[in-house]
């Protein structure tokens, strides 16, 4: 049997910095470097592997939206030469990453992994050799084909994943669904389900920047803070209510979220809670923006909910359209009632 062939996009981040007088940089070449002094990643049970380095290489607060496209689109160019994809990323927007690429790549039948460290490689504990070393052979020997989040030996569905560690090597973690595999002494399948690579084409939906607004409720918040949430041109917002979605009584905040659905705007009620579900059913608080049409959010995480809006604002749907597909589980991202 031929050895699998996996590509690396390498975007930037913490994996490939090289320390300088200012602190760790970006550095073109150094992560390639790197890897090429690590006799473990070149082992006869490890798949072939071409790195590309991104230039030029993107701290990953900076991504945006079409930096999102931008990987797709590198994705797409190479499907057809490759069994799988790692891509290297910074851990602060990972999970937006992971999540927007799961909503771009359409039919995909092979393992998109996204990951990156807490330490540069070449430094002293980087956990990166592990987490690069685990995505390149999980992507051959185990290739479940969406896009997941592999970090501290787990990989997650992408679109579940969010950061919960800042300084920790377990920085990551998927609330409300469970693993897709766990890298320990065994390699075990959770909820992963693995299929060979098919040759029908990869589609690629693009996303577009859209304008959209993200408001968590505290006790006391004024309406006027809604309402400027809610101006032009703006087209959706995420509300981060209480618990199982609920939100003060107070009446001028709920007439400024009336008047901003009244006027095509989709409000998202998502939970603050790090974990559970949306049920506007299950108290008063939560029932009156149900009432005033406001769109459930599942159990989507934000980094979910907000690439998820992306998506489908950047398509030519109409309000009624979006809103029960943003309330439909199109790729894992939410479960189902």
């Amino acid at each position: 049997m031929p050895r699998k062939k996996i590509y690396v996009a390498y975007t930037g981040g913490t994996i490939g910095m090289e320390k300088s007088a200012q602190g760790y940089v970006p550095v073109a070449g150094h992560l390639s470097s790197c890897v090429q002094n690590m006799p473990e990643f070149f082992r006869d049970e490890m798949p072939e592997f071409t790195i590309n380095e991104y230039c030029p290489l993107m701290d990953s607060s900076n991504m945006t939206p079409s930096d999102w496209v931008t990987i797709a689109r590198d994705i797409e160019e190479n499907y057809a030469d490759y069994d799988g994809f790692v891509i290297l990323h910074g851990t602060d927007t990972m999970a937006y990453t992971a999540s927007a690429l799961s909503f771009m790549l359409q039919s995909l039948s092979k393992p998109v992994i996204v990951t990156g460290s807490q330490i540069p490689l070449a430094a002293l504990r980087s956990d990166g050799q592990t987490n690069l070393l685990n995505s390149l052979y999980v992507a051959a020997n185990y290739p479940i084909p969406e896009v997941g989040l592999f970090f501290n030996n787990t990989l997650y569905r992408g679109n579940r994943s969010t950061k919960a560690d800042a300084n920790g090597f377990n920085a990551f973690a998927s609330p409300n669904y469970p693993s897709l595999l766990e890298a320990g002494i065994k390699i075990q399948l959770n909820a992963g389900q693995l299929s060979e690579p098919l040759t029908h084409s990869l589609k690629v939906v693009e996303m577009t920047p859209q304008p959209i607004g993200v408001v968590m409720l505290y006790p006391g918040i004024s309406a006027e803070i809604i309402q400027n949430q809610l101006q032009q041109p703006v087209k959706a917002m995420i509300l981060q209510s209480y618990g199982v979605g609920n939100a003060p009584q107070n009446e001028t905040l709920l007439a400024s979220l009336k008047t901003g659905v009244e006027q095509g705007i989709t409000i998202v009620n998502c939970t603050q809670c790090f974990r559970g579900r949306v049920n506007m059913d299950g108290y008063a608080t939560g029932n009156a923006l149900a009432e005033i049409g406001i769109v459930s959010g599942s159990d989507m995480t934000i980094e979910a909910a907000l690439t998820k809006l992306h998506y489908l604002l950047s398509q030519d749907l109409d309000k009624n359209k979006m809103q029960k597909l943003l309330q439909k589980n199109l790729r894992g991202e939410l479960t189902p009632p």
